[in-house]
Protein backbone atom coordinates (compact mmCIF):
# COMPACT_ATOMS: atom_id res chain seq x y z
CA UNK A 1 0.00 0.00 0.00
CA UNK A 2 1.35 2.92 -0.66
CA UNK A 3 -0.50 5.93 1.47
CA UNK A 4 1.19 9.59 2.85
CA UNK A 5 -0.13 11.63 5.47
CA UNK A 6 2.17 14.69 6.10
CA UNK A 7 1.58 17.54 7.96
CA UNK A 8 4.00 20.90 7.51
CA UNK A 9 4.39 24.36 6.67
CA UNK A 10 4.39 25.67 2.99
CA UNK A 11 8.40 26.48 1.96
CA UNK A 12 6.53 28.94 -0.90
CA UNK A 13 3.63 29.90 -2.97
CA UNK A 14 2.47 27.15 -4.79
CA UNK A 15 3.65 26.90 -8.47
CA UNK A 16 0.98 26.42 -10.78
CA UNK A 17 0.97 25.18 -14.45
CA UNK A 18 -1.76 23.94 -16.97
CA UNK A 19 -0.88 21.60 -19.11
CA UNK A 20 -0.70 22.03 -22.97
CA UNK A 21 -3.17 19.46 -24.52
CA UNK A 22 -6.48 19.66 -26.05
CA UNK A 23 -7.99 19.61 -22.19
CA UNK A 24 -5.79 21.81 -20.24
CA UNK A 25 -5.39 20.47 -16.31
CA UNK A 26 -4.17 22.19 -13.49
CA UNK A 27 -0.21 21.15 -11.82
CA UNK A 28 0.26 22.67 -8.66
CA UNK A 29 3.86 22.19 -6.96
CA UNK A 30 5.22 23.39 -3.67
CA UNK A 31 7.45 21.72 -0.68
CA UNK A 32 6.08 21.15 2.48
CA UNK A 33 8.73 21.68 5.40
CA UNK A 34 7.58 18.70 7.90
CA UNK A 35 9.49 18.59 11.58
CA UNK A 36 11.40 15.60 12.51
CA UNK A 37 10.51 13.85 15.81
CA UNK A 38 13.33 14.34 18.48
CA UNK A 39 15.53 16.01 20.59
CA UNK A 40 16.22 19.60 19.42
CA UNK A 41 19.29 21.11 21.14
CA UNK A 42 19.79 25.11 20.88
CA UNK A 43 23.71 23.40 19.34
CA UNK A 44 22.44 20.87 17.15
CA UNK A 45 22.91 22.43 14.05
CA UNK A 46 21.71 19.07 12.33
CA UNK A 47 18.36 19.64 10.09
CA UNK A 48 15.17 19.40 12.51
CA UNK A 49 12.49 19.41 9.38
CA UNK A 50 12.71 17.30 6.11
CA UNK A 51 11.29 19.32 3.22
CA UNK A 52 8.95 17.47 0.52
CA UNK A 53 8.05 17.77 -2.47
CA UNK A 54 4.35 17.75 -3.65
CA UNK A 55 2.37 17.90 -6.53
CA UNK A 56 -1.41 18.22 -6.87
CA UNK A 57 -3.43 18.02 -10.27
CA UNK A 58 -6.48 19.50 -11.60
CA UNK A 59 -9.42 20.14 -8.68
CA UNK A 60 -6.77 20.09 -5.85
CA UNK A 61 -4.11 22.14 -7.63
CA UNK A 62 -7.16 24.43 -8.09
CA UNK A 63 -7.71 24.55 -4.65
CA UNK A 64 -3.74 25.00 -4.00
CA UNK A 65 -3.68 27.81 -6.21
CA UNK A 66 -6.36 29.59 -4.61
CA UNK A 67 -5.90 29.13 -0.88
CA UNK A 68 -2.62 27.91 0.18
CA UNK A 69 0.07 30.11 0.81
CA UNK A 70 3.83 30.39 2.14
CA UNK A 71 3.88 30.01 5.51
CA UNK A 72 0.28 28.18 6.11
CA UNK A 73 0.04 24.78 8.20
CA UNK A 74 -1.74 22.15 6.34
CA UNK A 75 -2.01 18.38 6.08
CA UNK A 76 -1.80 16.31 2.81
CA UNK A 77 -2.72 12.83 2.20
CA UNK A 78 -1.62 11.12 -1.07
CA UNK A 79 1.24 8.56 -2.31
CA UNK A 80 4.82 8.46 -2.85
CA UNK A 81 5.72 8.73 -6.63
CA UNK A 82 9.25 8.01 -7.55
CA UNK A 83 11.21 8.98 -11.14
CA UNK A 84 14.75 10.12 -12.78
CA UNK A 85 15.78 11.35 -15.84
CA UNK A 86 19.07 12.41 -17.56
CA UNK A 87 20.43 16.19 -16.33
CA UNK A 88 21.87 18.28 -19.11
CA UNK A 89 25.32 16.74 -18.03
CA UNK A 90 24.42 13.51 -18.80
CA UNK A 91 24.18 12.26 -14.90
CA UNK A 92 21.01 10.39 -13.89
CA UNK A 93 18.96 12.60 -11.20
CA UNK A 94 16.26 10.38 -9.19
CA UNK A 95 13.21 12.18 -7.81
CA UNK A 96 10.44 11.66 -5.09
CA UNK A 97 7.70 13.23 -4.62
CA UNK A 98 4.17 13.16 -3.02
CA UNK A 99 1.42 13.19 -5.43
CA UNK A 100 -1.38 14.58 -3.67
CA UNK A 101 -5.46 13.92 -3.01
CA UNK A 102 -6.35 16.31 -0.72
CA UNK A 103 -5.29 18.49 1.59
CA UNK A 104 -6.77 20.38 4.89
CA UNK A 105 -5.81 23.51 6.74
CA UNK A 106 -4.63 22.80 10.57
CA UNK A 107 -4.54 25.98 11.90
CA UNK A 108 -6.60 29.52 11.33
CA UNK A 109 -6.48 32.40 9.50
CA UNK A 110 -5.07 34.26 12.47
CA UNK A 111 -3.06 31.39 13.75
CA UNK A 112 -1.07 31.16 10.10
CA UNK A 113 -0.79 35.19 9.67
CA UNK A 114 0.33 35.43 13.18
CA UNK A 115 3.20 32.96 13.15
CA UNK A 116 4.38 33.94 9.73
CA UNK A 117 3.15 37.08 8.69
CA UNK A 118 2.23 36.17 5.35
CA UNK A 119 -0.64 34.35 5.45
CA UNK A 120 -3.15 36.03 2.98
CA UNK A 121 -6.42 34.04 1.86
CA UNK A 122 -8.79 31.73 3.61
CA UNK A 123 -11.73 31.87 5.72
CA UNK A 124 -12.94 33.94 8.73
CA UNK A 125 -13.95 32.07 11.80
CA UNK A 126 -17.89 32.22 11.91
CA UNK A 127 -19.52 34.71 14.70
CA UNK A 128 -19.83 33.21 18.23
CA UNK A 129 -23.02 33.23 19.85
CA UNK A 130 -22.15 31.21 23.02
CA UNK A 131 -22.13 33.01 26.51
CA UNK A 132 -18.89 34.48 27.85
CA UNK A 133 -16.97 32.58 30.42
CA UNK A 134 -17.76 35.47 32.64
CA UNK A 135 -21.06 33.38 33.17
CA UNK A 136 -19.53 30.66 34.54
CA UNK A 137 -20.46 29.43 38.05
CA UNK A 138 -17.68 28.00 40.76
CA UNK A 139 -17.75 24.98 39.35
CA UNK A 140 -16.25 25.69 36.44
CA UNK A 141 -19.29 25.22 33.80
CA UNK A 142 -21.67 28.29 32.36
CA UNK A 143 -24.84 28.56 33.26
CA UNK A 144 -27.22 27.84 29.93
CA UNK A 145 -29.17 31.75 29.10
CA UNK A 146 -33.03 30.72 29.15
CA UNK A 147 -34.80 30.62 26.27
CA UNK A 148 -31.82 28.62 24.09
CA UNK A 149 -33.16 25.17 24.78
CA UNK A 150 -34.63 25.08 20.87
CA UNK A 151 -30.82 25.26 19.85
CA UNK A 152 -29.19 22.49 22.35
CA UNK A 153 -29.22 19.33 20.52
CA UNK A 154 -30.17 16.80 22.81
CA UNK A 155 -33.83 18.21 22.96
Amino acid sequence: MNRVILMGRLTRDPEIRYSQNDQSMAIARYTLAVDRRGRRDANDSQQTADFISCTAFRQQAEFAEKYLRKGMKIAITGRIQTGSYTNREGQKVYTTDVIVDDHEFCESKNASSAGSGSYSGGFAPASDNRPSPDNAVSDGFMNIPDGIDEELPWN
